[in-house]
């Protein structure tokens, strides 16, 4: 299980984003964090993600 980079919360392996969802709407506000979410789980579906555990 990964740790949110801002509160240490336990969040999915699979995410995209070490973010939970309550400190990125915090940083960003809802409809950014939303769009950025979704952007960088696309990214990762389709190959272009960039993966540190690689």
């Amino acid at each position: 299980m990964n740790k949110c980079v801002y509160c240490n919360s336990g969040i999915s392996d699979d995410r995209a984003l070490d973010v939970c969802n309550s400190c990125g709407i915090q940083v960003w506000g809802e409809k950014m964090f939303r769009a950025i979410v979704e952007n960088m789980e696309g990214a990762k579906s389709n190959g272009t993600l960039l993966n540190s555990d690689q």
